[in-house]
């Protein structure tokens, strides 16, 4: 295991080398930054001086100089030279020269040590060691999506907080996906209840992005995913199927998807359109477009029979991308429903990004990235964090899907990645969760090799954590309670036994995914009494690496792990009752079937966890949705009760 200061950094740079000598750091840097257009330097200056440890003497510089080739670099690369006289960074590009700075920041915190005459503990002065450091990303742009639309909201400074932290591992794109949680007037109907983003709240964003180096791009689904739209009465009209369908997103039937063949929908959409888009300054728009369950079921039913289903979404996704070219914008659509029809993507408009995703271990996106390379059409890979549908993270099948898109998205030349962080069924896992496949996914966007470092070294991840992200060891017990769905032997697609067994408790085995392909035989088989005794030794040894807060710090983030780790009992207590009530029988027992004593402990953790959710939820968050996850949280509470 590497355990230098190099290991530490994140993304790993593409050459240092050390040098002879030692930078002794000064108690004050000054940025130097000659004609700083983009409004960059200050950020430079702010994440230097929250690196540079106490104990210096005197004021030192940082001169940043943008020059048009640097050392053979791509454009988008960096040069560092730190000496015993200082530091200085060279790039072609402002975003460039940030990304040096963000490595420098890095290297003053993961390398300086007391110089002679003193140790860590004593009065020597801080030093750093020479360097130098040639530098490039293996691909052009590296971006993050956040789930805004599961219910939870975070509340501005804490979208501030992670937006900065991403900049500092060298993304370059975020996106907050938007079905229902921006405040468009006339609307108000649709948003009341949700807490949505303001155009206020999204101008500020924009540009505390800009001065990161990082492009907020707009992003509202437009065809699938309006079901937030369509259950109310003035809406239900623009639906494929008014009366609508069952669909996974919801526990009741709804209509899903607007009617492609109606020309209300794109009315509606160019409102939407002429709202949202001034807000950013980004040129390019997620329109969405995908999981289309609907289409060709009721009102195109006769198109899609006559033209093909495919014939009628290309022609949707055409009317949506003029309409986005109308309001200056150039589309991003998902891949899922175009590659469904693959002998049209030579038919898409040709300045259309398409955005293909698969967030499972084993996603073909080698099989994916040639289509789109092929016909010529720009395209990202989106893997994704798999922190949805777990409370935990599922790390180990994040670290394979963002590595199989990184390695395809090398090859087959798309754009970047684009690393998604969804919410499904009420986002009830805590944002941090999120972070170790954020903190991995911007890793391998940056240096794609890098996968093999983090399956030889399991403790690289947690070290990083602690290093980047959290405090306390903390990054151990995160990474502990993402590799907690292993335990459980029985490996199910999107999601966790440890997860669907509470959410869906009131379904069938199938449904809670409690049955699926056992890790070690390949064959089929449900959750057993062994594999939940192997969880929650997992859960419990996980939580004795979470060491106390930081001196005078809160301890949010352990109380957000800890509820994690009570979900995840919870969970596996619903299924052990089940597994023992049923006594070798060949089907589970319903909820309302297991002793009234048991019914009644399960309610009252249900209540728990419940109670526990709401200031955890409000410490980072916006209050709307904040009851609606509660509810999905306790849907099964009745059957307990009753």
């Amino acid at each position: 295991m590497d355990h230098t200061p190099e290991s530490l950094l994140v993304p790993r740079p593409r050459r240092l080398e050390r040098r002879v000598g030692v930078w002794c750091l000064p108690g004050r840097l000054e940025v130097e930054w000659p004609g700083d257009a983009e409004g960059m330097a200050p950020v430079a200056a702010t994440w230097l001086r929250e690196a540079l440890p106490a104990g210096g003497r005197g004021v030192g510089a940082v001169v940043l100089r943008q020059v048009p080739s640097v050392d053979g670099s791509a454009a988008r690369g960096y040069v560092l030279d730190v000496s015993a006289k200082g530091a200085a960074i060279e790039a072609a590009t402002p975003r460039a020269l940030l990304h040096g700075v963000a490595t420098l920041a890095q290297w003053l915190r993961v390398a300086s040590h007391r110089g002679e005459g003193g140790d860590e503990e004593g009065d020597g002065e801080p030093v750093v060691p020479a360097v130098r450091v040639v530098d490039a990303p293996d691909l052009a742009r590296r971006g993050v999506l956040l789930d805004i639309s599961r219910n939870r909201i975070p509340r501005l400074d804490e979208l501030e907080a992670t937006i900065d932290r991403l900049a500092r591992l060298k993304i370059d794109m975020v996106q907050l996906y938007m079905e229902h949680t921006f405040a468009y007037a006339g609307h108000d109907a649709v948003w009341r209840d949700w807490d949505p983003l303001t155009p206020a709240h999204v101008r500020r964003l924009d540009a505390f992005c800009r001065a990161r180096g990082v492009e907020l791009v707009p992003n509202q689904n437009s065809f699938g995913h309006m079901h937030r739209w369509l259950v109310h009465s003035r809406y239900r009209p623009l639906a494929e199927c008014p009366d609508g369908i069952e669909h996974p997103f919801s526990l009741e039937p709804e209509p899903f998807s607007l009617c492609p063949l109606d020309p209300r929908a794109l009315e509606l959409l160019d409102d939407l359109y002429g709202q949202l888009l001034p807000c950013f300054s980004c040129l390019q728009f997620n329109v969405g477009l995908d999981e289309t369950f609907e289409l060709g079921r009721c009102r195109s039913r006769d198109a899609c029979a006559a033209q093909g289903r495919g014939r009628v979404y290309l022609d949707f996704l055409r009317a949506v991308d003029a309409l986005a070219r109308r309001h200056g914008r150039r589309s991003m659509v998902w891949g899922d429903i175009v590659l469904e029809h693959p002998e049209l993507v030579a038919e898409l408009p040709p300045e259309v990004t398409v955005m293909a995703w698969g967030y499972e271990p084993d996603h073909p996106f080698a099989n994916d990235a040639p289509r789109f390379a092929e016909a010529g059409r720009p395209f990202y890979l989106c893997p994704g964090t798999a922190s949805w549908s777990g409370f935990a993270p599922r790390i180990d099948d994040a670290l394979a899907n963002l590595a199989s898109a990184a390695h395809a998205a090398r090859e087959h030349g798309a754009e970047g990645l684009l690393i998604c962080d969804w919410g499904d069924h009420g986002h009830l896992q805590p944002p941090p969760t999120a972070w170790p496949g954020l903190l991995a996914g911007a890793a391998l966007a940056w240096r794609v090799d890098d996968a093999s470092r983090l399956t030889d070294d399991p403790d690289l991840l947690a070290r990083w954590l602690d290093r980047h992200v959290v405090a306390g060891g903390a990054g151990a017990a995160l990474v502990g309670l993402g590799q907690a769905h292993r335990a459980v032997g029985v490996r199910v697609r999107n999601g966790s036994p440890l997860f669907h067994g509470l959410l869906f408790a009131h379904a069938d085995a199938a449904q809670r995914r409690v049955v699926g392909v056992d890790r070690a035989t390949g064959l089929e088989r449900r959750v057993t009494l062994d594999d939940l005794d192997a969880a929650e030794d997992a859960i419990a040894a996980a939580l004795t690496r979470l060491g106390p807060p930081p001196a005078g710090e809160n301890d949010l983030l352990g109380d957000e792990l800890r509820w994690v780790a009570e979900a995840l009992r919870t969970t596996s207590a619903f299924e052990r009752a089940r597994l023992v009530a049923a006594s070798g029988a060949t089907s589970d027992p319903p909820l309302k079937a297991l002793p009234s004593p048991v019914r009644r402990r399960l309610a009252a953790r249900l209540d728990a966890l419940a109670h526990t959710l709401r200031p955890l939820w409000l410490a980072r968050c916006r209050p709307g949705g904040l009851e609606a996850s509660i509810a999905r949280l306790l849907h099964c509470r009745r059957l307990l009760v009753e």
